[in-house]
């Protein structure tokens, strides 16, 4: 076998339909959609439409409530700040707010504020200051013998 010889399995590629191409085309004059009728025309959207009967997305009950305007808290694991504390990015002997964790690139932007998640391991004495933190989170810091201080007054940002 050479190199110009190879091709795929008989059967394996079909050609590209080419709608509208002319009668001899076998797919020309209304390609392939029919007579007349609201799905024969350009520019139709029925996905969800049922003739005129109730649509089924319709008809199913709704629940709860979506806020319309939900805080968005960046999110930092207790082990990552152990990580960057290890690798001198911070420095556990001064308070830790959310501009130092901003500053270290341990978080990208502030968004409504830094929440503080009980993930990973902590050894580290710390003195946090930053807007959320979960009770688990909380209590690892004072375990490691630190303080975490939750600020609910949001700075203009």
């Amino acid at each position: 076998m050479k190199l110009h010889e190879l091709r795929d399995n008989p059967g394996a590629t079909k050609p590209r339909k080419r709608i509208g191409r002319g009668p001899g085309s076998g797919t020309g004059k209304t390609g392939g959609r029919g007579i007349k009728g609201q799905k024969s025309r350009s520019g139709v959207a029925i996905k969800g439409y049922e003739g005129g009967q109730m649509p089924l997305y319709q008809r199913l009950p709704k629940r709860g409530f979506n806020k319309p305007n939900p805080k968005k808290y960046a999110v930092v694991n207790l082990g990552l700040i152990q990580k960057f504390i290890d690798a001198g990015k911070l420095d556990a002997g001064s308070a830790i707010t959310e501009d130092t964790l901003v500053a270290s690139g341990l978080v990208r932007r502030k968004l409504d504020g830094v929440r503080v998640l009980a993930k990973g391991e902590l050894s580290a004495k710390l003195d946090l200051h930053v807007t959320g933190a979960s009770k688990s989170a909380v209590a690892a810091v004072e375990k490691a013998g630190g303080s975490l201080t939750v600020t609910t007054a949001q700075a203009a940002a």
